[in-house]
């Protein structure tokens, strides 16, 4: 996948977990924290949230440093409401994610609030 197709906004809040794991596979930390708000948070393991794009882009950075391969899972059909929407995926080891997600005003969609792994 191109560079231009891996850093297309997303029009719909299915595309976020499809583009995060492009980016992910590509190791574009900057392109992962590209896809949430600028005051977003991201659930990182035990009590430790990363609030704000610079720490969710510094979060990403390790874990592609690390070689960390994300994987596509089984995507639920996103809920929405308005100008929000409820984004979950069942991972291959059977974890699941859950996020929320925000259109913006240009009409594309950003994460507000990320739990990658409730554990089955």
């Amino acid at each position: 996948m191109s560079d231009e197709a891996i850093r297309k906004p997303a029009y719909d809040p299915q595309d976020l977990a499809r583009l995060l794991v492009s980016r992910q596979q590509a190791g574009d930390a900057e392109g992962m924290a590209a896809l949430y708000e600028p005051d977003a948070v991201l659930h990182t393991g035990g009590a430790q949230l990363a609030r704000g794009r610079d720490a969710i882009r510094s979060f990403y950075a390790k874990l592609v440093a690390a070689g960390q391969r994300f994987e596509l899972g089984d995507q639920r059909p996103a809920i929405v409401n308005g100008d929000l929407a409820l984004t979950s995926t069942r991972l291959p080891d059977g974890t699941v994610t859950v996020e929320i997600a925000h259109r913006q005003g240009d009409g594309t969609w950003l994460w507000v609030i990320d739990q990658p792994s409730i554990l089955p």
